[in-house]
């Protein structure tokens, strides 16, 4: 596993190297290697792992529910041009594996999505009212992270050697 992320580390230290080069051609053949997104303007390739939990940790997700839940998600993901990568949840939350493009507002793409999700599933499964606290569905907080691409390190390491002559 360890040889696949070098191998990704070294493709994308070559796109970022090309693209200093401004040799767009291998900008391409690289972007169909790796399967990058891409606008009119960019290269992207931007993965988040998103964690929603209910109100108090109340434990009211079940198949049924977790099914309905991913239902909305899908629902609303291409407003937002959002795609589902991987979906699981516990009893009291759930993780959500996702891609998203610059311009995704993240923010507001999760708000609209405990609100409606929250509002369907009591309106849908009135049983589990009674579990909630003062109805809340969702707790106000969530846990947002990037994944996917090189170490935090690894970069750090190549922003730094940026500048430094190279040995030919």
């Amino acid at each position: 596993m360890n040889g696949i992320n070098n191998y990704y580390l070294f493709i994308t230290l070559l796109a970022i190297i090309f693209i200093q080069q401004a040799k767009f051609r291998y900008i391409i053949k690289l972007v169909m290697i790796m399967k990058f997104d891409s606008n009119k303007h960019s290269v992207f390739l931007l993965y988040y792992h998103l964690i929603l939990v209910t109100k108090y940790r109340r434990d009211v997700i079940d198949e049924k529910i977790s099914k309905r839940l991913k239902e909305i998600f899908e629902y609303i993901q291409p407003n937002y041009n959002i795609t589902l990568i991987e979906w699981n949840h516990d009893k009291d939350h759930i993780h959500v594996l996702f891609k998203a493009t610059p311009t995704t507002p993240l923010s507001k793409f999760i708000n609209a999505y405990k609100s409606a999700s929250s509002r369907l599933v009591k309106k849908e499964f009135p049983e589990i009212k009674q579990k909630l606290w003062k109805e809340y569905f969702w707790s106000r907080s969530y846990c947002l992270l990037t994944s996917g691409g090189a170490p935090v390190e690894v970069i750090r390491k190549y922003i730094e050697s940026q500048g430094e002559k190279r040995k030919c």
